[in-house]
């Protein structure tokens, strides 16, 4: 009994280590972008990179939300993610430029785009799932991470949002729903008026 639950823990370590190493991959590939646009483009069209990893915890609870088993075949194969990181931007066109180069990379492979600029529901985000290679000395693991690109403004009606909706338990009144879309359109114009100026 010993012995199997070292084991899970020794491939528990191992599948984080590669989600960590991921994050590396990405943020090196979004790094050398954003420097390719400074010194040679001379213009930085990314104002800020964050990355995480996802909790024990918050997996549990999103695979238990999802009527999943927890276990770290649902977790690889179930939830994209594990691994993100999220890239602010200047203006709108931004976001699609920098998604352009991500994407035209020829060891990212894309593996689903949702687009809430595009199709907005008050919260506006470019996210896209990609798969990454990371080399290990048993050789190269594919791994999921997902990449958020918002500009500024998304950004912050975003963060504010969330804690809005947390206070609440998520289920704010009628009232404060309508005050977060009217902000969200705000926001949009904003983001619009930046963009022409």
């Amino acid at each position: 009994m010993e012995e199997i639950s070292e084991h899970r823990i020794d491939k528990w370590e191992t599948l984080m280590f590669t989600y960590e190493s991921a994050l590396k991959e990405i943020a090196t590939k979004i790094d050398i972008l954003n420097n390719e646009f400074i010194k040679i483009h001379n213009y930085n069209p990314i104002e800020h990179v964050t990355s995480r990893i996802k909790s024990s915890e918050s997996i549990v609870k999103k695979l238990k939300r999802h009527g999943l088993e927890v276990n770290m075949d649902n977790m690889q194969n179930c939830l994209s993610d594990i691994a993100g990181i999220r890239i602010v931007c200047s203006f709108t066109s931004d976001i699609y430029r920098i998604a352009d180069r991500i994407s035209s990379q020829s060891d990212i492979q894309v593996l689903t785009v949702k687009n809430y600029i595009a199709n907005p529901n008050g919260y506006k985000s470019y996210h896209m799932v990609v798969s990454v290679p990371v080399y290990l000395s048993t050789g190269p693991v594919n791994v999921k991470v997902e990449i958020q690109i918002r500009t500024i403004a998304m950004d912050f009606w975003a963060s504010l949002e969330h804690k809005i909706r947390y206070k609440f338990e998520g289920k704010a009144p009628q009232h404060i729903n309508e005050e977060l879309k009217a902000c969200s359109d705000i926001v949009n114009m904003l983001d619009a008026k930046m963009l022409s100026l």
